[in-house]
């Protein structure tokens, strides 16, 4: 393996470019990882037909394509040097003594630049077939000279070696570094700083060919869905607007029927129907969370709102039930993870509000909320954006997950709420139209995907694909139950391609 650093140069004062196309090809948000297969400019194999197709070409290799992404520090907030996580455009980063700063001593190209003190800013992801990482640079305001290194793990962030030399920090404007990385395994980077001055660092640019394994844009879980120490927040009620899905018919949120036959009685304290307007749930008292949560999802739910992060305890619950409050996750090493996700209902203020009371949450394991259950939801609003509109249906089972703290079976005040083993979901996808129920048939598209609540977990939600049928025997309920025998029947045998 040979690594060593480029020649530095000065930097033309261009706009952010978060992806460069580099071959012929166009290369599209690296490859997701939710969509493994383009046949976008991935090496061909030997044709054997004499035509250009997936084959490839006869006697030729096929193209393989290149990617440049650049992680711009623009799309997420860390207002403290604290240790902590941050979800980037590239994936989660671990800043240690370090921040997002845009005050007008932080150097940058744009809004944003990270200001590193005494500590390093690490990636907590892997990126494949790498040949060269750019980095622009520049001292912190009036601060004295400093010195930082890049380090490279390819051990997922056990161990680290310097590439190339130290970096000295004498710029008052950003200048780029570029070090050649050759390697054929995966590999992360960290940015450690010495001394007590500081520097920023913005426009991480990877280069090199084929997937490069990540799935860029921020997932719905940017902010606190990580459970920080705070004040209680009042409970609250949901304010259903014109916006919210029809309670019955086309669109409804339990067009495809009630999985576990919930109803709205007290007496059904462990499978009680709560329609909160903008989704409909089964809740379960003893548990402190959903059974499941089902809604409807089209263009028309998407808008301009933004995140509110607004969680609260729900105040519509009988007086007698546990009431998990905005705080009740606080150190227990695990995500509030929405069932009915922020980013599903952005149509108005009470529209994303409703998706942050407490009783839309589980005990979610962070790598599983913040990566792999994100990367599922953003493919399935990538896939409305396309032209579809999406039946959803999610739920969790079992008990006993592993956190960032490690393995437990229930959190806060003797067990009141539940961590569950699994965490799953269902979309039926069919293109926009009407008379919904009658245009879904056995061809129709289903995902169903079932995943373990741990910190372990692939960050490709492709992995854990499954039938609607294997959930059914887990949980126990009955899913699709609105629609055809028949039409079930072969809907819940089918296993998606996942993409």
């Amino acid at each position: 393996m040979q690594i060593f650093a480029l020649n530095k140069k000065p930097l033309m004062k261009n706009k952010k470019l978060l992806i460069i196309a580099v071959s012929a090809l166009l290369f599209i948000a690296g490859c997701k990882k939710d969509n493994p297969d383009d046949n976008n400019g991935n090496t061909g194999t030997t044709g054997t037909t004499g035509t250009t197709g997936t084959t490839g070409t006869t006697g030729t290799t096929g193209t393989t394509s290149s990617y440049a992404i650049t992680e711009t520090f623009e799309a997420g907030s860390k207002a403290a040097y604290a240790d902590g996580n941050v979800t980037l455009y590239t994936g989660v980063w671990d800043f240690n003594d370090a921040l997002i700063g845009n005050l007008a001593t932080d150097v940058k190209d744009g809004i944003w630049s990270a200001r590193v003190r005494t500590g390093f800013i690490a990636m907590n992801f892997d990126i494949i077939g790498l040949t060269q990482i750019n980095i622009k640079h520049a001292k912190y305001g009036a601060d004295a000279t400093s010195t930082w290194q890049l380090l490279m793990s390819k051990d997922g962030g056990t161990t680290y070696t310097q590439v190339g030399t130290d970096i000295n920090e004498t710029n008052t404007t950003l200048v780029t570094d570029s070090f050649k990385i050759v390697t054929t395994t995966k590999v992360r980077f960290k940015i450690l700083k010495a001394g007590t001055t500081r520097i920023n660092i913005d426009d991480i640019t990877f280069k090199g060919t084929g997937d490069p394994g990540l799935s860029l844009g921020v997932p719905d879980t940017q902010g606190p869905d990580t459970a920080s120490t705070q004040n209680n927040a009042a409970a609250r009620g949901v304010t259903i607007g014109t916006d919210a899905p029809p309670t019955t018919g086309d669109n409804s949120n339990l067009l495809l029927g009630n999985p576990s036959g919930a109803v709205s009685t007290v007496a059904m304290m462990d499978n009680y129907l709560m329609d909160q307007g903008y989704y409909v749930e089964s809740y379960n008292s003893t548990k402190g969370e959903p059974n499941w949560v089902s809604w409807h999802l089209d263009a028309s739910n998407r808008g301009g709102t933004d995140r509110l992060d607004n969680f609260a305890a729900f105040s519509g619950l009988p007086a007698a039930w546990y009431a998990v409050q905005s705080t009740s996750y606080s150190g227990s090493g695990f995500d509030r993870g929405h069932n009915c996700p922020s980013a599903d209902r952005t149509s108005s203020t009470n529209a994303n509000s409703a998706t942050f009371l407490m009783t839309n949450m589980i005990p979610q394991a962070p790598q599983n909320n913040q990566q792999t259950w994100a990367n599922l939801e953003n493919y399935l609003r990538d896939q409305v954006a396309a032209g579809f509109e999406v039946y959803i249906i999610m739920g969790s089972y079992g008990s006993g997950g592993t956190g960032s703290l490690g393995a437990a079976t229930s959190i806060k005040n003797q067990g009141h709420i539940n961590v569950p083993s699994n965490v799953w979901k269902v979309a039926v996808l069919i293109p926009v139209g009407n008379n919904d129920v009658s245009r879904i048939s056995a061809s129709t598209r289903i995902i169903a995907v079932n995943t373990p609540n741990i910190q372990t977990i692939n960050s490709d939600w492709t992995q854990y694909i499954t039938t609607v049928k294997t959930i059914e025997t887990a949980t126990g309920y009955t899913l699709l139950s609105a629609l055809p025998t028949d039409v079930q029947a072969a809907l819940k045998a089918k296993v998606d391609a996942g993409h």
